[in-house]
């Protein structure tokens, strides 16, 4: 444990933007399960909805500096294939 002041704090911040961090990360992926479920499934209007939020969390999770830019690029690219060969 750090003895100075400002490296507790810090200590501190960290931790509570790790756990932001962690919960942001898992509501990313279930949007992007939701999407996955809805293709499966077969259903083209419940995965054009999921597709809209999945790719919303996508940018913001990118933005935010969560998932690198190309990552984010990769991600809704191949979301955007699966959900074409819906049609």
């Amino acid at each position: 444990m750090p003895n100075i002041k400002s490296a507790k704090k810090r200590v501190l911040v960290n931790k509570a933007k790790a756990m932001q961090n962690k919960a942001l990360r898992s509501a990313l992926k279930t949007d992007i399960k939701k999407f996955d479920a809805a293709v499966a499934e077969g259903n083209r209007s419940e995965a054009d909805v999921a597709y809209k939020a999945a790719v919303k969390a996508v940018d913001q999770a990118a933005a935010k500096g969560l998932l690198h830019r190309n990552n984010a690029a990769n991600k809704k690219s191949g979301m955007t294939v699966k959900l074409n060969k819906l049609a």
